[in-house]
């Protein structure tokens, strides 16, 4: 019998980004594609922004002061980006990837979990509150946009990044919900060692194969 042949997923590392640019090539991204266009990964970093999800509330930006916010079309509610914060887009297709959007996301989610294990940190989800939670704090947000049957957006990881700004809203729409970062918890592991660990654990188990990392 032939072996089945394992999706191939490509990993573009793009560093310090524009956030607005960023998300309209996401768009453009998915706009383009077609059957044959192979499903990527962006692993990137922002300068400092709040982001508002599609259906987000103003009341949850409290004192933005000089951060600019930009209203997005993702799922969910505000949050913030900034340097040192791990950044990972996905653009799937999710009939390729063979899920449905609830099970992407909790594939999201267990592999920070996995990641944070590996490094002795017992993380959880919770219900009805997408995301990672380490003894209540925050240290990963999910947020996702579905378009022709593909995905971009995605998902957050609080690695060296300034958390003070998380103060200056509701994150994620839970008013005095406390943040923390793999930096605050002892993980002495980089940014860009966290960032490769996550994108194979992801490629793993969404069953897809590597074929190259990249800028873009």
């Amino acid at each position: 019998m032939k072996a089945a042949v394992r999706k191939t997923l490509r990993v573009r590392e793009l560093g310090l980004r524009d956030y607005l640019s960023t998300w309209q090539a996401m768009r453009n991204f998915t706009d383009r594609r077609t059957d044959q266009t192979c499903s990527e990964l962006w692993i990137v970093q922002h300068p400092p922004v709040f982001t508002q999800g599609q259906a987000g509330k103003a009341a949850h930006l409290l004192e933005p002061g000089d951060i600019p916010v930009v209203q997005t079309d993702r799922g969910g509610q505000v949050t913030y980006h900034g340097p040192g914060q791990l950044v990972i887009y996905l653009l799937l297709s999710l009939r390729d990837a063979g899920v449905g959007i609830r099970r992407l996301v909790n594939i999201l989610e267990q592999s920070v979990i996995e990641l944070l294990a590996e490094h002795g940190i017992r993380a959880e989800v919770r219900s009805g509150a997408p995301g990672v939670y380490v003894d209540g704090c925050k240290i990963a947000a999910l947020g996702l946009r579905v378009r022709r049957g593909c995905t971009y957006h995605g998902l957050a990881l609080n690695v060296s990044n300034d958390l003070a700004p998380f103060g200056r809203i509701n994150p994620c729409g839970f008013a005095g919900l406390e943040v923390t970062s793999t930096q605050l918890l002892g993980i002495d592991a980089d940014l860009e060692s966290l960032a490769h660990a996550l994108v194979q654990r992801l490629a793993n188990n969404l069953d897809y194969h590597i074929h190259s990392q990249q800028g873009g």
